[in-house]
């Protein structure tokens, strides 16, 4: 996914790719050749939570996206916020998205998701109350942890990594093929 900058913040001017040394040698990144500005293109960091419900019965709640066509279940998930910590944004995604209470904590790991440029901070959520989805989601099941099946990406290796910490060998899915670009008019 291209969502790279088109134009300088600083002047308007359109950017370039222009090489210039960087400590680490020479790197190619998009830059206004007017100002001189640079658009890093840093990942954007992205919280996500295996929430456990502590008052299900320890069942995981994966959820689906209204955007997603299929019927596929994933993490809760949601963009870190200016001014909060990792553990305050993930607390906010969990309540805003399925309206359960985090009770505790513990950072699962770190993962790349670089198809969308993202660094995924995933965290283990035990949580209860009553679920509310928001807009966002249309709908989510409750799975026994050795139900779950994971998928070969981003929050998936989270999930695959939590499962064997609870002494389950994580079953990976295959994704479902990807329906062939319309030839070019």
């Amino acid at each position: 996914m291209d969502e790279e900058a088109c134009f300088c913040l600083r002047c308007g001017s359109a950017l370039a790719w222009l090489t210039l040394d960087e400590d680490g040698g020479p790197k190619s990144r998009r830059r206004c050749p007017a100002c001189g500005w640079t658009h890093w293109n840093n990942p954007t960091p992205v919280l996500a939570a295996i929430v456990e419900c502590a008052d299900r019965g320890g069942r995981l709640l994966l959820a689906r996206n209204a955007a997603w066509s299929g019927r596929l279940f994933a993490l809760i998930t949601g963009f870190m916020e200016a001014g909060e910590s990792a553990q305050d944004g993930i607390r906010r995604e969990v309540a805003e998205e399925t309206g359960l209470e985090v009770q505790s904590l513990d950072l699962v790991g770190v993962y790349d998701f670089q198809r969308m440029n993202q660094v995924i901070i995933a965290w283990h959520a035990l949580a209860r109350g009553e679920i509310r989805l928001s807009p966002e989601l249309a709908e989510y099941r409750l799975f026994e942890p050795s139900e779950v099946r994971c998928w070969p990406a981003g929050t998936g290796y989270a999930l695959a990594d939590w499962l064997r910490s609870r002494g389950h060998e994580p079953v990976f899915i295959d994704w479902p093929p990807r329906e062939p670009a319309a030839p070019a008019a």
